[in-house]
């Protein structure tokens, strides 16, 4: 049995359906419970990472555990010992965990302490361990999809900033490899897309895959951060800016382990953004 948490959300709802398609009885760990496929061997239980009482019932009987924290860099869950004490006492050998790229590309970055702090716990559990660290997500264009059903514009900073987004399909499909799969005990996986891909080119990739005209309207640093800071803690928003506006070379180049992993190469944002058209229609 394999523990999925954030089973509803971009990974986990993809992770989950994979693991039931190759037979494996899941327990899908969420806030709200989601739907399982048609007869699958899929159970839901409440709850997520940072509750570590709900996380001892997901666990009972797991060999395996696959850990996203809920809210990302805002979570506000337990510590990491909390997690990890249900995961020994549980018994659970396997432990698959999504960090971020930024942890170690910007390993000071106060943004990120909370998932270094995870990484850390993990690495010194002594179990069987695999962390994965994808860039930037290409579903974070969802947060477009309003202004574009409504208005065909996109409003976004750094317009012409390339980075290597990532489709979460991928990193649910490199998360069931090593869930499942030996070989990737200890290993540290840097996920992303293909190619750098700037929010201005994502907007065009939206517009012809919709056949009509999506405007680009370019946001100064200033306005994006009002925005960001209605729903991020302060040092969230100004260190998600920073990757943004000013990325590192290592965070602008793809990396090989999607494909290393996988066998074929990492999805293109155009291949999320034909699964995903309906949120912009």
């Amino acid at each position: 049995m394999i523990a999925v948490t954030g089973a509803t959300g971009n990974v986990g709802r993809v992770l989950v359906e994979l693991l039931a398609a190759a037979g494996e009885e899941v327990v899908a760990v969420s806030r709200r419970p989601g739907t399982a496929p048609s007869g699958s061997g899929v159970r839901w239980v409440q709850g997520g990472a940072g509750d570590a009482a709900s996380m001892r019932t997901a666990l009972d009987g797991a060999r395996a555990v696959f850990l996203v924290l809920g809210g990302g860099l805002n979570f506000r869950g337990e510590s990491p010992d909390a997690l990890l004490d249900a995961v020994a006492d549980a018994g659970t050998g396997r432990i698959v965990l999504v960090s971020s790229q930024v942890s170690a590309t910007r390993p000071d970055a106060p943004s990120h302490a909370r998932l270094r702090a995870f990484e850390a716990a993990v690495r010194a559990s002594g179990r069987e361990f695999t962390i994965l660290r994808p860039g930037g997500f290409a579903s974070n264009a969802l947060a477009w999809a309003e202004s574009v059903r409504a208005e065909r514009t996109v409003f976004a900073p750094f317009g012409d900033v390339a980075l290597p987004v990532v489709d979460p399909a991928d990193i649910a499909a490199v998360a069931a490899a090593a869930l499942c799969e030996d070989g990737h005990a200890g290993r540290v996986y840097e996920l992303t897309g293909p190619q750098p891909i700037s929010p201005r080119e994502q907007a065009g990739v939206i517009a012809a895959a919709l056949g009509e005209k999506v405007t680009f309207v370019e946001l100064s640093r200033e306005a994006a951060h009002a925005g960001m800071a209605r729903f991020m803690p302060e040092q969230v928003v100004a260190g998600t800016l920073d990757v943004l506006g000013a990325p590192l070379p290592a965070e602008r180049r793809g990396g090989p382990d999607v494909e290393a992993v996988l066998g074929r190469p990492a999805a293109p944002f155009a291949a999320w953004v034909a699964r995903n058209l309906p949120a912009f229609a």
